[in-house]
């Protein structure tokens, strides 16, 4: 038995029934249930009523959107975020030569006058970055492909990436935030986009190095995964060592800097947060999440 309490967030990987009773529970104790289908894509998710409301913050997001320079801005940083902790990640395993090609497409990104241009610059540091993916793992990985996934890489960086997406969404239900306004991805209707922008930043330290430290430690191997000519997807086993060694990622502490003190993974998601909103409301300039270790 697990106290209710301690409960975030429920994933639900597999058919289930269910009535309103159980949802109206789950509202009261402000916890999201999230769904994937049968091969583990992310389907959608249930977040109870906003128990913190600011319509001044909303205003001040909208006001950020149609903005066309605030936008710009604030796209620029999700995307200066994420190609920092990509180069990180480079960075700690040798890539000299790919890490100086994400510089050069990172002044590429100052000069970015447009939302595409920003686009186009993530995809191209992406490429680059999954360029070295073979040799870190040493799986075949080729190129990046979703619907479907092509290949084991492929299928968990598909799964790491709802994974992110839905924590970042519980971490916004936890702040005054309209997590459908967005800055960097589009808002549109049926999705919330801004956790989308945020979870750029964080993909890279909780995904990626999380797939590199499965792989090389042997805790995933073929056998968990199912894969055709056409795709691959993980096993209910593979998602199981997924799940269980990313939920242990986001309790794991780190030293805070300007804290002074150790703080979970998963709460840097609501620092930056924190600090978006106070970016929002015009009383700092927001900075994202760059790793430091």
């Amino acid at each position: 038995m697990i106290p209710v309490e301690d409960v975030d967030h429920i994933y639900c990987f597999a058919q289930l029934d269910f009535n309103t009773r159980l949802l109206e529970f789950l509202g009261q104790k402000q916890i999201c249930i999230h769904f994937f289908d049968y091969y583990g894509n992310y389907s959608g998710s249930f977040v109870p009523r906003e128990s913190l409301l600011s319509g001044y913050l909303v205003v001040r997001q909208v006001e950020h959107y149609l903005d066309r320079s605030k936008r710009l801005q604030l796209a620029r940083s999700f995307i200066e975020g994420s190609v920092h902790n990509i180069r990180r990640n480079l960075e700690k395993r040798g890539f000299e030569q790919v890490c100086r090609k994400l510089d050069e497409f990172k002044r590429g990104l100052e000069n970015a006058a447009s939302i595409e241009e920003m686009m186009s610059v993530e995809a191209h540091v992406r490429k680059e970055y999954y360029t070295t993916w073979t040799d870190i793992t040493g799986w075949d990985f080729k190129e990046r492909s979703i619907r479907p996934p092509a290949n084991a890489l492929n299928a968990l960086i598909s799964f790491g990436n709802a994974m992110t997406y839905t924590t970042v969404l519980k971490e916004i239900h936890r702040t005054a935030l309209n997590p459908t306004i967005s800055y960097l991805h589009e808002p549109s209707e049926r999705r919330y986009s801004l956790a989308l922008d945020v979870a750029e930043i964080f993909k890279p330290v909780f995904v990626d190095r999380l797939i590199f430290r499965l792989i090389n430690l042997g805790m995933l191997q073929e056998q968990h995964f199912s894969i055709s000519t056409n795709f691959a997807y993980l096993s209910e086993e593979g998602r199981k060592v997924f799940v269980k060694e990313y939920e242990d990622t986001l309790e794991k502490t780190i030293l805070y800097r300007n804290l002074k003190r150790n703080i979970r993974y998963k709460n840097l998601i609501r620092l930056d947060l924190y600090k978006l909103i106070k970016h929002l409301l015009g009383e700092e300039t927001y900075f994202p999440m760059k790793v430091w270790w």
